[in-house]
């Protein structure tokens, strides 16, 4: 065994996972996602977006970044974030039915509004009701979910996210997320779901981004805070979508 064996077999499987997003399948569901978020920016709209615990890890990255849309309005609700202690109540209210009413009591989203939902296993019912609720109330949901993953597993109170939402954006991976086998009664290590997500998500809205060039709009990107000429750049962005999110 050389001394990074490890490490190498990960990036041989995330590789291989990366390969997959390439598919016809994901691409074109990539392509009607970007259709739809790229129509709601450019009529001045804003995209929803929600994960727990790691998949929330996948949003966080979506937003407030360098060369990320500043358009994106997360619902991060601490309860469900990592830096809750302890860090088991996360999965506790995951899993618990009607918990979802909770987060979505004073988030505005409603008719024609767009919500991406990021959930690895696709089966815990905060996910699964934020896509209802935002549903009933006239909105269009993107789910980023494995469907192999979630497939082999039952929904825990119900349907899975993939069999409700309206968009379905297939992430590859293995079931029960980490890849690399180590021996017989051990748990499998290095999970998938973050670096090729990260990637999907960030493809996604580079697809955006295209699409308003196309429109004849220039993208409302952020530019990194460390460079000498981003902030005026950056100031008039913050300018133009305050009181539209919450997070400026």
């Amino acid at each position: 065994m050389t001394d990074v064996e490890g490490y190498l077999r990960y990036l041989d499987v995330v590789n291989d996972q990366l390969l997959k997003a390439r598919s016809e399948a994901v691409t074109q569901t990539i392509a009607a996602s970007a259709v739809l978020i790229a129509r709601k920016i450019l009529d001045g709209g804003v995209l929803y977006a929600f994960g727990a615990s790691h998949a929330g890890l996948l949003i966080q990255d979506q937003f407030y970044r360098a060369g990320g849309l500043a358009p994106i309005q997360p619902i991060l609700p601490p309860q469900l974030m990592l830096n809750t202690v302890p860090v088991t109540l996360t999965s506790e209210l995951e899993q618990t039915p009607g918990f979802a009413e909770t987060v979505m009591r004073d988030i505005r989203i409603g008719s024609g509004d767009l919500l991406l939902i990021a959930s690895v296993s696709g089966r815990n019912p905060v996910a699964v009701e934020m896509c209802l609720i935002a549903q009933k109330r006239g909105s269009t949901v993107i789910a980023l979910t494995s469907v192999r993953y979630s497939s082999a597993v039952a929904g825990r109170h119900g349907p899975r996210l993939f069999e409700v939402a309206d968009i379905v954006i297939d992430l590859p991976g293995e079931v029960g997320d980490a890849a690399i086998e180590l021996a017989a009664g051990i748990p499998r290590v290095g999970p998938t779901s973050s670096p090729v997500g990260t990637a999907i998500l960030h493809g996604l809205m580079v697809q955006v981004s295209l699409l308003i060039m196309d429109s004849g709009d220039k993208p409302p990107v952020f530019a990194s805070a460390n460079l000498d000429d981003s902030a005026a750049w950056n100031d008039r962005l913050i300018r133009s979508y305050q009181g539209r999110l919450s997070y400026l």
